[in-house]
């Protein structure tokens, strides 16, 4: 049996903090891709480290996260001059796991268990400039010190303490929901789809608050509003109109599914017949506040379900 190597055990020490890097990675980009890649960046520059680089690392939970946050800030700015020419709004790529069965060891789905993974979180936390997402989510999530935080933005202590100040009172501002208990918004979402089942726009508006936003996301590849829908008549007005173009059943016919811990519904493609519109792949959740739903998320962009785990039963 081979002797391990330096190598070999620096891998094995990098891989018992992958998860949380990779929770880190999410939170800070939005998006299943560039978490994956900047984590693995980061054990690429780990490992290109001498000897005397790895020794000085007195914390490598610590270092890996500041370097993780130093990638992301990076892929942060690329991504905002990409985001000009999306159509339309843009949603973090969903996380998607089965409801009911047992948690699987994807280090991203056991991360989105954290509230500040949640879709509502991660929406607020795409409003922030990246210096101001990686300084607040390092900080206040992770505890990085100011000083390596600076180090990350390549600014100074206070200026990095300023940013994330910043970053703190945007989500403060816009008071994300609190996770509610599944069972009651599983309730709740029964209680929607059999009022859209029924064409019941008054049955529907009495489950949406008053101030309830639908922001659905394509990049005009599929089916869904292009721009923010506000207010209950206009959404429950908007669903039922949609039960008209599509095949009887089939916006009622999703299948229960958690969208980064919260639940939500998966719709399988469906071919067009009888001169109903085909139906794109789509990944919906709600966010649920004092018994009422005060948003709908709906991912149709195809780029962004590539990744998603599908239920057992929906075709692929």
């Amino acid at each position: 049996m081979a002797t391990p190597t330096a190598l070999d055990t620096l891998a094995a020490e990098f891989a018992a903090h992958r998860s949380h890097l990779i929770g880190v990675a999410y939170r800070l980009t939005g998006t299943r891709a560039d978490a994956e890649d900047a984590v693995q960046e980061s054990w690429l520059r780990l490992a290109g480290l001498d000897d005397a680089g790895r020794a000085a690392i007195r914390d490598l939970r610590g270092w890996l996260t500041t370097v993780v946050g130093r990638i992301c800030l990076d892929r942060l700015k690329s991504a905002a001059a990409r985001r000009e020419k999306y159509v339309g709004n843009w949603l973090p790529e969903p996380v998607v796991t089965p409801f009911g069965q047992p948690a699987s060891d994807d280090p991203l789905e056991a991360a989105v268990r954290d509230d500040g993974l949640r879709m509502a979180a991660l929406v607020v936390l795409d409003r922030l400039t990246p210096e101001q997402r990686v300084a607040f989510v390092l900080h206040d999530a992770f505890s990085v010190p100011f000083a390596e935080i600076a180090d990350a933005l390549g600014v100074s202590a206070d200026a990095a303490r300023q940013y994330a100040s910043r970053g703190r009172k945007a989500l403060a501002d816009a008071d994300p929901a609190p996770r509610v208990p599944l069972e009651d918004q599983a309730k709740l979402l029964e209680k929607f789809v059999l009022a859209l089942q029924a064409g019941d726009i008054r049955a529907m508006t009495e489950l949406l608050a008053p101030d309830v936003v639908l922001i659905g996301d394509s990049n005009g590849k599929g089916r869904t509003a292009r721009q923010l829908i506000l207010g209950p008549d206009k959404i429950a007005r908007f669903f039922v109109g949609l039960t008209r173009k599509y095949a009887p059943g089939v916006l009622v016919g999703g299948t229960p599914v958690l969208v980064n811990g919260d639940l939500g519904v998966y719709l399988a493609p469906q071919p067009g017949e009888d001169g109903f519109f085909a139906l794109d792949e789509h990944v919906q959740s709600f966010t649920v506040r004092d018994g009422k739903v005060v948003a709908i998320y709906d991912l149709v962009n195809p780029d962004k379900l590539t990744r998603i785990t599908r239920p057992a039963a929906s075709p692929s």
